[in-house]
């Protein structure tokens, strides 16, 4: 999932330092107003305001630092890599940082999962790979509509746009976002509505008026959407009606692959293997932007420059990406304790909503990514405010704003994650009007 920019918790107090240059940046800001500090410093699960005090990271650039801030097993390969004068800017030219990142990934990622895919470098945000992915499904196919789910977000730019279900952020395209049919996700609604039922139907049964999509797309966990996850019955059941009917399945694995649930893929225990695959956030490893769009090679059917962009070659991040790759995929010691982490969390939380039965709090997630709801949708921005007050960074999602989400570096410490889920429930403790 790409980066979203929202009012949530807004604390428009700029302190003295900040206030030249908050007048001159644009008022579309959003996380500076929620958090309004200036930060100077960071280092693994903590950032530092410009007056020294440290917050501990719970937000990690909303997924973009799987692995921590300043990791020195990233960052020092790209110092010696800088400071040897390797290519920096090289569009689509072959450059040995790029050859060198597509072995890796193709040894590490692509070649255990048995997937004959091919990489495209679409770009420097999750956005370009969905932009990517969205055209080549219809060049692919002929076919204009995409079938997309409720609560989805898949970027800002016009086509992501439009697959995006968030009202608020599709207001501001201006025009009309069309060619998409709208589906339930599971779970989604009070009446029980059974989206794939419906997709079913409308694609497989005359009659129903819909033209068959080129491609559905999908995020395993809806990130931005609120924390909402799938099941793994859901997912297959999807992929097989995607198989039956010859539309293309669309992962949109930017906030939730790179391991944030587990594993490297967020669909690898669901057994699956999509048609088309969205990866940015943490797969540069260091925050450097950096997005691909991957597929089966049989869908290779783009004419040289077709689709491109001119930073669609960031060699730094190649050297980032790379070393993230061997430093952490080489075996599966950080998927077992993400996945152990994950556990604690669940507890927590589940403890948590127990002890505020008044507030019907509910839990979900999986590995390192979790959504803490409670009735009152205005609670989890008190609560985020409560958090940044004491010292954590901890964002809210949803279309309200009325989740709490949790996305700490993968690579934190158990004491430290102890220590963030303590400052949370002494947040919520307070804004439920609970004694600890």
């Amino acid at each position: 999932m790409t980066t979203m920019v929202k009012p949530t918790g807004i604390i428009d107090r700029p302190a003295a330092a900040d206030r030249d240059s908050a007048d001159l940046e644009s008022e579309v800001r959003a996380y500076s107003r929620s958090w309004p500090v200036t930060f100077t410093r960071a280092v693994g699960s903590r950032m530092y305001s410009a007056d020294g005090k440290p917050y501990l990271d719970f937000f990690m650039g909303a997924g973009a630092l799987n692995y921590g801030h300043g990791n020195p097993l990233l960052r020092d390969p790209l110092i010696d890599y800088v400071r040897g004068d390797g290519v920096v800017h090289s569009l689509d030219l072959m450059t040995e940082a790029k050859a060198t990142f597509l072995q890796v990934f193709g040894d590490l990622v692509l070649k255990p999962r048995a997937m004959d895919f091919k990489v495209q470098f679409t770009g420097p945000t999750g956005a370009n790979a969905v932009e990517a992915a969205l055209k080549l499904a219809r060049k692919v196919t002929g076919r204009p509509t995409v079938a997309a789910f409720t609560r989805s977000f898949h970027g800002m730019s016009l086509g992501a746009l439009a697959v995006t279900a968030n009202a608020a952020k599709r207001a501001g395209a201006g025009v009309a976002l069309d060619d998409v049919l709208r589906i339930p996700y599971e779970g989604f609604g009070r009446n029980g509505v059974c989206g794939l039922g419906l997709l079913e139907d409308l694609v497989e049964v005359s009659g129903s008026g819909v033209e068959l999509p080129a491609a559905v797309i999908v995020e395993t966990i809806q990130g931005e959407g609120g924390v909402n996850t799938a099941s793994t019955a859901w997912l297959q059941r999807l992929a097989a009606l995607c198989a039956r009917t010859g539309m293309l399945l669309i992962v949109d694995d930017i906030q939730v692959g790179c391991g944030r649930t587990g594993p490297f893929f967020s669909f690898d225990d669901a057994g699956i293997v999509p048609d088309i695959v969205c990866l940015s956030k943490s797969l540069s490893g260091y925050g450097l932007p950096m997005a691909l769009t991957i597929f089966k090679r049989e869908l290779d059917v783009w004419s040289p420059g077709e689709h491109n962009g001119t930073f669609r070659g960031s060699n730094p991040a190649f050297v980032t990406a790379t070393a993230a790759l061997r430093a952490y995929w080489s075996d599966d010691r950080l998927r077992r304790r993400t996945e152990e982490l994950g556990g604690v969390v669940d507890s927590f939380l589940g403890a948590l909503c127990a002890r505020h039965p008044e507030q019907g709090g509910t839990h979900r997630g999986r590995g390192l990514v979790w959504g803490l709801q409670f009735d009152d949708p205005q609670l989890a921005t008190r609560v985020s405010r409560a958090a940044f007050e004491r010292g954590l960074l901890v964002e809210t999602a949803g279309s309200r704003d009325e989740v709490i989400k949790l996305l700490p570096s993968l690579l934190i410490s158990s004491e430290e994650l102890l220590e963030g889920l303590e400052i949370l429930r002494t947040a919520v403790d307070h804004e439920a009007g609970a004694q600890p």
